[in-house]
This record gives C-alpha cells, sequence and structure tokens, in this order.
C-alpha cells in the first residue's frame, strides 16, 4: 500500500511540473509575439517571375488565303408553274421533292377537255372558212362571165347604131330606128356598169372570205397551243425541288408548283469586305478569274472541290455591305443546292512578314518581345491580314527576337519572365490527329453511319473506308459522336 501511495503521489507532481512548465511557455511566447508585433520587421522585396511561351520570328513570303463563307447554289435554276388551269389528270413518277426528270419529260398534265373542245370549235370555224372562199370565188367567175357578156351585148349594140346611123345618111333609114339604136347602145352600157357593181362585189366578198379564213387559221392555231399548254415539259435535265402539288388538284394559270435546278452546274455565292475586294482586283481595276477552294465539312468529313471566280454583283443590296462575289465548282460530288460552304481565295503573296498567333497581339497592335534580362519590350507591328487564329503583320525590328505567343493580363513591358520555348522537350505538347479504335467503339461508329440517311453516299462511302483502318481521324471520330449523343 506504502508502494502504491507514493506511485500515485509522483504521478501528480509529475503532471503538475508539466502543466506549469506548458503555462510558462505559453506566458514567454505571448510576450514574444506583443514585443515582435511592436517592432518594425523590413525584408527585402522579392521580384515575382513568370513564365511566357516565346518563339523567335524570321521575315518569310506567305500567300495570304482569304476566307470567306456562302452558300451553293445552282446557276440554272427554273420555276416551274401551272401553263392552263384546271385539275392535274397525270402527274411523272418522279414529280417530287429530289425526283430527277430529263429533257423535254412530260412532268405534269392538266384535264384537256376544255382545251380539246375550243380546237375542235376552231377547225370547224376553218373547215367553215374555206367553204365560203370556194363560195366566194365561184362567185367572182360568174361575175366575171357576166361583165364580158355585158360587153359583148354593148359592142353589137354599138354596132348596130353605127349601121343605122350610115342607112340614115344614105336616105335608106328613118330616124327612128336611128333613136332606138342609140337607146339600144345606152342600155347596153347601163348593163356593163351593173355587171362591173357586182364583180366588185364578189371581189369584196373573195377578199372578206380570205380574211375570215385566215382568222380562223389563227384561231386554230391559239386553239391548239392552248391545247399544248395542258402538258408541263422540263426545259432541261434537273432535279425537282419544292413541289406543291399532287394528281387530281385544281390549279390556277401560272401557279408555281415546283423549282428544277440542274445539280451539275452550280455556284457558290459569297460575301466579302471592299478591303478583301480591294486586294483580289488587278492592276485594271477588274476581278481576275482567281482559283478557289470550296470546303463543305460533313461530321468531321472535309469535302473540298476546286472552283473559279467568275463575277461579282454589280450592285449592293439595301442593308447589307461589302461585295458579293461568285465562283464556279469544277465539281459537284457531294454538294447539294443550298449547302453553306467555306471558301478560300489565294491573294498576292506577301514578303519580309511574320505569322504570329493572334494571342500575341493586343488592340494596339503591339507585341511582347523579350529584351535583356529576361524582360519584355512592346514593339508596334503593322497589321496587314488575320488568317483564321494566325496573324499576319510587318515590322523589320522583330527579326531574329523571340515574340511572346500569348499575352495576358499580368504581362507588359518591364515585367521579368521565364521564357518557355518551344523546343524544350518538356513543354512540347503533341495532339494526337489519329486515334486507334476498339473493335465495340467501331462497331458502334460504322452502325451510326450506315443508318444515317442525311449523308450522300459517296461521302459516306468515305467515312466507312476510313472507319475501317487502323487509326482513324481524331476530329471525325470527336464528331460522329458528339451527334451520337455520347
Amino acid at each position: 500500500m506504502r508502494f502504491l501511495r507514493r506511485s500515485l503521489l509522483g504521478l501528480f507532481l509529475t503532471s503538475l511540473a508539466i502543466g506549469l512548465l506548458a503555462i510558462a511557455a505559453s506566458i514567454v511566447l505571448s510576450a514574444l509575439q506583443s514585443r515582435w508585433a511592436e517592432e518594425e520587421i523590413t525584408r527585402a522585396p522579392r521580384e515575382r517571375v513568370f513564365t511566357a511561351e516565346v518563339v523567335t520570328v524570321q521575315p518569310q513570303s506567305v500567300d495570304p488565303i482569304l476566307t470567306a463563307f456562302g452558300d451553293v447554289r445552282s446557276r440554272r435554276t427554273l420555276e416551274l408553274r401551272a401553263p392552263a388551269q384546271g385539275t392535274i389528270i397525270e402527274l411523272a413518277d418522279a414529280f417530287e421533292d429530289g425526283g430527277e426528270v430529263q429533257a423535254g419529260q412530260i412532268l405534269l398534265r392538266i384535264d384537256p377537255a376544255e382545251a380539246q373542245s375550243s380546237r375542235d370549235v376552231a377547225a370547224t370555224d376553218l373547215r367553215e372558212g374555206e367553204a365560203d372562199v370556194r363560195e366566194a370565188d365561184r362567185a367572182l367567175s360568174l361575175a366575171l362571165e357576166d361583165v364580158v357578156g355585158a360587153q359583148v351585148q354593148a359592142d353589137l349594140q354599138v354596132r348596130a347604131l353605127a349601121r343605122q346611123r350610115d342607112l340614115f345618111d344614105r336616105g335608106l333609114g328613118s330616124a327612128a330606128a336611128v333613136e332606138a339604136a342609140e337607146l339600144n347602145v345606152a342600155s347596153s352600157n347601163q348593163s356593163v356598169l351593173s355587171k362591173r357593181q357586182s364583180l366588185a362585189q364578189a371581189e369584196a366578198a373573195v377578199d372578206q372570205a380570205t380574211t375570215a379564213l385566215e382568222r380562223g387559221q389563227i384561231a386554230l392555231l391559239e386553239a391548239e397551243r392552248l391545247l399544248q399548254e395542258t402538258e408541263l415539259h422540263a426545259e432541261f435535265s434537273g432535279v425537282l425541288s419544292e413541289v406543291s402539288i399532287v394528281a387530281g388538284r385544281l390549279v390556277n394559270r401560272n401557279e408555281q408548283v415546283a423549282r428544277l435546278f440542274d445539280p451539275d452546274a452550280l455556284e457558290v455565292s459569297f460575301r466579302v469586305s471592299t478591303t478583301q475586294h480591294s486586294r483580289l482586283l488587278d492592276d485594271q481595276g477588274l476581278l481576275p478569274s482567281l482559283p478557289v477552294e470550296v470546303l463543305l465539312d460533313v461530321l468531321g468529313v472535309d469535302l473540298t472541290v476546286p472552283g473559279v471566280l467568275t463575277r461579282e454583283s454589280g450592285s449592293v443590296e439595301a442593308g447589307q455591305s461589302g461585295r458579293l462575289l461568285f465562283a464556279r465548282l469544277d465539281e459537284t460530288r457531294g454538294f447539294r443546292n443550298g449547302d453553306f460552304v467555306t471558301v478560300r481565295l489565294q491573294e498576292s503573296p506577301l514578303s519580309d512578314v511574320i505569322v504570329l498567333p493572334s494571342t500575341a497581339l493586343n488592340a494596339d497592335n503591339q507585341v511582347l518581345v523579350l529584351a535583356d534580362e529576361d524582360r519584355l519590350e512592346e514593339i508596334v507591328v503593322t497589321l496587314l491580314r488575320r488568317q483564321g487564329d494566325d496573324v499576319i503583320v510587318r515590322n523589320p525590328q522583330l527579326f531574329g527576337r523571340e515574340v511572346v505567343v500569348a499575352r495576358t493580363p499580368v504581362l507588359g513591358a518591364g515585367i521579368k519572365v521565364n521564357p518557355l520555348r518551344a523546343s524544350d522537350a518538356e513543354t512540347a505538347e503533341v495532339v494526337a490527329e489519329t486515334v486507334t479504335l476498339d473493335p465495340e467503339r467501331r462497331a458502334r461508329l460504322i452502325a451510326y453511319v450506315e443508318s444515317n440517311t442525311f449523308i450522300p453516299s459517296d461521302v459516306k462511302e468515305r467515312m466507312l473506308q476510313q472507319l475501317g483502318e487502323d487509326e482513324v481521324p481524331t476530329r471525325m471520330v470527336s464528331r460522329l459522336e458528339a451527334r451520337m449523343g455520347s
């Protein structure tokens, strides 16, 4: 018991001593902190150094690429309108959106009953006119013979009068006989005049009948034309769109029923700024036939076809700016009327210029250059072009110097930086352009492409071929999976 009592007393005294030591240490620390707070501690400031990616620039010759966006459209587009009024009784099998028709093919037929009836009436009137002409010709012949007969009788009466006068002069005739002969001559002359009037009337009747016949012929031609207009033919081979009718519908004359365009005669219209347009003109101020590149992005697969710049719009539409240009496509495979495409034109080359990322340039056209002791310096450059994510600038002072690739709000003139150069192996960042697919992922992508009905057949074949290879473009895989919702 005595041993236990002494052990507890020793433990108590040890704990008490430790507690007193802790209290003493706390008091001493508090006193030191109060003293330190009252004193002014002067420490030497330390400069902050930032990391910046730099690149050494050299003069080079660059062929600037003018990039614009436009719409594909057909150079041969025709509005199909109903040539006559009536009920549609027949439609071509291909008369539907996307239907392909051939030149001269009958697209639709309107009920021709009324036009056929008008044509038959006009034909009957023409035959009646021909009969009237024949009758007038016969009447003219008879009138002409009557005039000849009357003239013969008049000549006989004249000779009879001459005989009576001769007898009277020799004393063998009488005055009454001479007067009777004179009356007969006057009567025969009157008869000749009457017959000539009848001949003139017969000639006028012939002219009237001939005029009526010509009118009948014109009416028949008009009726036949109206009968032919009950059929609508394709003026050229092409594809139909905006079809708005079905068989059995009643249409009005000149009503639009569809549009016909030639899919093999495509062009792209795109708008550029006035400054860009002025850079495309030649020495004579004319727009040359420059080669263009038309790009269509289809689920990560770029369809690229060449073209030629052909013309520009003659006026600027209200509310628009810049210039509207047109380029003819040399190839049309995979392109459709109305596609939104990217157009690239190559401008005249620029020499002694520098290509930098657009992030290296600020709003005042200044770049940061690495100077002595790794400090930054601002230099003003001349901005020549903006091309995608890059800018083309010119300033001989930059040749051979290191320029900051990406400006940040903390970087400015006089700031010391730790230059990060692209040649450093530790900082080289490689972005894989292709990816290797596992069998399940590849099968899922192939099934999606095969079931997609909006992809053109030639583009689909190309995509399936790429998906079957060992290395597949990363961009195409990303676009497809984004569309699939994965």
